[in-house]
Order: C-alpha cells, then sequence, then structure tokens
C-alpha cells in the first residue's frame, strides 16, 4: 500500500484505493502527524502582514415574499494598533455596508447583443442606502487591539478592504440559516430566497 492524493492505494492494483483504511488500521483511533516549516532567509517571512477579521450576521427573511433585512453584524478585527479608533471604526463600518451592498443589491447587467452595461447609473445599479441600513446600532464593530511589533514601529495593519471581505459569506450563512436555501450567486435577491414556483 501506498498513499497518494489522501488515499492508501493498493501497490498491485491502483485501481484499489481506500480513504478509510489507514484509520481502520490503527484500530479506530485518529492519527496524527506534526511538521514544522521554517522560512529560508528574511526573518520577516516568517510573520503574517495582514489584517484579520470575523463576521458574523442575523438576517430576518420574510417567508412570503423573501424580503431579507440585517438587524444585527457583528465584527471582530485584528488590525494591530488602533491610532485613531474613530476613524477605524468608520472606515470598518463602511466597508460592511459595501460588503451589505455586494451580498444584497448590487449587480451589473450585461446586454448580450452589444455587450454594454444596461445599469451603468446610480439609478438602476442598486447600493445600500440609509433605508436599507436603518439605525447605526445594527453594527457591532469591535477590535482585539494588540500592538504588531513586526510589522511597523506603530504595531498598526492597515484596514482599507477587511471591512467587506468576511461580509457577503457571514449573510449567505445567515439567508441558509434562515432559508436552508445555499445561494453562491450574489446578489441574494428574493427570487433566489423564495422556494420554485412563488416566483
Amino acid at each position: 500500500m501506498i498513499v497518494s492524493n489522501g488515499w492508501v492505494v493498493s501497490v498491485s492494483n491502483p485501481e484499489r484505493r481506500d480513504p478509510a483504511a489507514v484509520i481502520a488500521g490503527n484500530g479506530g483511533k485518529a492519527i496524527e502527524a506534526i511538521a514544522t516549516a521554517h522560512p529560508a532567509g528574511d526573518e520577516k517571512k516568517q510573520y503574517a502582514f495582514h489584517s484579520f477579521g470575523a463576521v458574523f450576521a442575523e438576517v430576518h427573511v420574510d417567508a412570503d415574499l423573501g424580503i431579507i433585512r440585517v438587524p444585527r453584524i457583528v465584527g471582530v478585527y485584528d488590525v494591530g494598533t488602533l491610532l485613531n479608533e474613530k476613524t477605524v471604526h468608520s472606515q470598518l463600518m463602511g466597508g460592511i455596508v459595501w460588503g451589505m451592498g455586494s451580498a444584497l443589491f448590487e449587480k451589473t447587467e450585461l446586454d448580450p447583443r452589444y455587450g454594454r452595461y444596461i445599469n451603468a447609473n446610480l439609478a438602476e445599479y442598486h447600493v445600500p442606502v440609509n433605508a436599507d441600513i436603518g439605525a447605526l446600532d445594527i453594527f457591532d464593530i469591535s477590535f482585539v487591539g494588540t500592538p504588531d511589533p513586526h510589522i511597523n514601529p506603530d504595531g498598526a495593519h492597515g484596514i482599507g478592504k477587511i471591512g467587506i471581505t468576511g461580509v457577503a459569506g457571514a449573510l449567505g450563512n445567515a439567508v441558509y440559516h434562515a432559508t436552508g436555501v445555499r445561494i453562491r450567486d450574489l446578489p441574494i435577491t428574493l427570487d433566489k430566497v423564495l422556494p420554485p414556483g412563488m416566483t
């Protein structure tokens, strides 16, 4: 037997393969392996210099109309030292709003005959507005706030896009949890949430 691409493969008959044979051969106990990797050369290559975050969303979905409302979004971010907490909070809140737009509203429509965008203006390209977001207390944004001594003397990471990155996934998961419908094509619109035959 040899192990190839996660499978146990018979040497005499490569068609015979089994992913469970390794565990069964170990008496049903889990098999663990520990490895260590060391970067070569520059000490800075040992560290990740990206900001990190986790986003959680609560949604309410109207069972008859498929209308999606977002009463709460929680975001926790590690952006190193907070040089200006109010600015960082505002940047991340803006990113979450645009993440909501990406997940629930924004779609570029292409005319297949001429290859032109048919909604190339803000009258027809939908973005979130005050009525969609509601009160600002729907955002619960917090920070780890630990300085990163390896990135720069201030210990601060960049916060440019970290606010938007996890929002669409969090909203997609929340809609799935509320409706049982897994949507992988953004934006999540009413017709995708309602059962077939209701649209």
